[in-house]
């Protein structure tokens, strides 16, 4: 048992650091071709738990290992619910808004909201294969349904912080936070590399 234990936790670490520098590496190549924003972050956190709920509904019940956190709530309806209001918070405030006096931002924050950001695109398909992955490694693996799930307390704090980076920090120093200024905007993308890290070392 304690050979089984120990395998699983290095095997939980092992992918732990694959899948923060896939996510670092894609994130910094974004930055450096001028296609990361505030609404590149969150939206992707966004979206990585409405793959993870998906996922979870159609294959945790072939899934012998999984753990769930309240076995009698395994229904997604609240989840959807709630995950449809940030929805409409996150694209009409960070996606428009927040980037009304800035075109090109605002060029960038639609591409990826209509799916042709080459590096948010990368990172979606690896969010959604990773999750399979899990699931098919026989791991212990954390199932959460309804609505607050760890996942949603996360996206909720990297609303908050978010915001906190758009209305106190990119609008005081426009010629800072530019697209063509890449290396200002690493203020930008570090909070959430940290929260990433985060994710990545207490949600599996």
């Amino acid at each position: 048992m304690n050979k089984t234990n120990a395998f699983v936790s290095h095997a939980l670490v092992h992918y732990r650091k694959w899948n923060f520098f896939i996510f670092t590496v894609l994130t910094i190549l974004s930055l450096l071709n001028g296609q990361t924003t505030v609404f590149y972050l969150i939206y992707f956190f966004w979206w990585n738990e409405i793959v993870r709920i998906i996922i979870d509904k159609l294959i945790y019940k072939h899934n012998p290992d999984v753990v769930l956190s309240n076995p009698n709530n395994v229904g997604i309806l609240a989840s959807i619910i709630q995950m449809g209001v940030y929805f409409v918070f996150i694209v009409v405030f960070f996606g428009f808004l927040a980037n009304l006096n800035n075109p090109e931002l605002l060029m960038i924050n639609m591409n990826i909201l209509f799916f042709q950001n080459l590096f948010f695109n990368i990172n979606l398909i690896i969010a959604a294969a990773e999750r399979i992955y899990l699931h098919k490694s026989r791991l212990p693996l954390k199932v959460s349904f309804g609505s607050f799930t760890p996942n949603m307390i996360v996206l909720h704090i990297s609303i908050i912080l978010g915001a906190v980076i758009m209305l106190f920090v990119v609008r005081n120093f426009p010629d800072v936070f530019t697209p063509t200024n890449f290396w200002g905007s690493v203020i930008i993308i570090l909070p959430f590399l940290l929260l990433k890290l985060f994710i990545s070392h207490s949600l599996y």
